[in-house]
């Protein structure tokens, strides 16, 4: 009875052992084809970890995402990082919230970008830009238009546009923002 517990057991951990695993196996590759002088697969090996590691890094960004309201649906884009490759890395989530009468809004996370950094001073100085600020807790969001934006942690953008702020607003204060702002520590 104990072994069959302890086969079940083991075969519900599989999918998270193979992906780490497949990561460990590709840095131990990496330094064996080092150590044996293959340069160009020691490369390719470490690229292979490295994509793996920002699977892992983007999949949890992705469980920051709001969870849709009551009367909406959320559809998470699972295209997102493959475009903040050519803005300088970095990762990020995205998802598009939409209600039963067709209002759609769009919550972007981007973490350790470049362009993150650069929207620190508009965010910090948003009154001062003409844009309002609103307050979750102690997070503040420079709103305009249809577009609400914070920096999180000084490195985190959540970027919402699409609708007005009074709609958008009430999915951002579902977010944990300590638990975001902690990411990938």
């Amino acid at each position: 009875m104990f072994h069959r517990f302890a086969c079940a057991a083991a075969l519900t951990l599989l999918p998270v052992t193979a992906f780490a695993d497949e990561i460990s196996e590709a840095l131990t590759a990496a330094q064996d084809a080092y150590t044996d002088g293959d340069i160009q697969f020691a490369l390719d090996e470490l690229d292979f970890a490295r994509q793996r590691l920002m699977e892992k890094k983007t999949d949890a960004l992705g469980g920051h995402l709001p969870e849709a309201p009551e009367g909406w649906t959320r559809e998470v884009d699972t295209e997102m990082n493959s475009g903040l490759a050519m803005m300088g890395g970095g990762v990020g989530a995205k998802a598009s919230y939409t209600d039963a009468d067709g209002e759609s809004f769009t919550v972007t996370l981007m973490a350790d970008n470049p362009m993150v950094a650069s929207m620190s001073a508009m965010i910090s100085n948003a009154a001062a830009m003409g844009m309002r600020v609103e307050r979750i807790g102690r997070q503040r969001f420079a709103t305009q238009d249809d577009q609400a934006m914070a920096l999180i942690g000084n490195r985190i953008l959540v970027q919402a546009e699409g609708a007005e702020p009074s709609v958008m607003m009430p999915v951002l204060e579902a977010m944990d923002f300590a638990a975001l702002g902690n990411f990938g520590q």
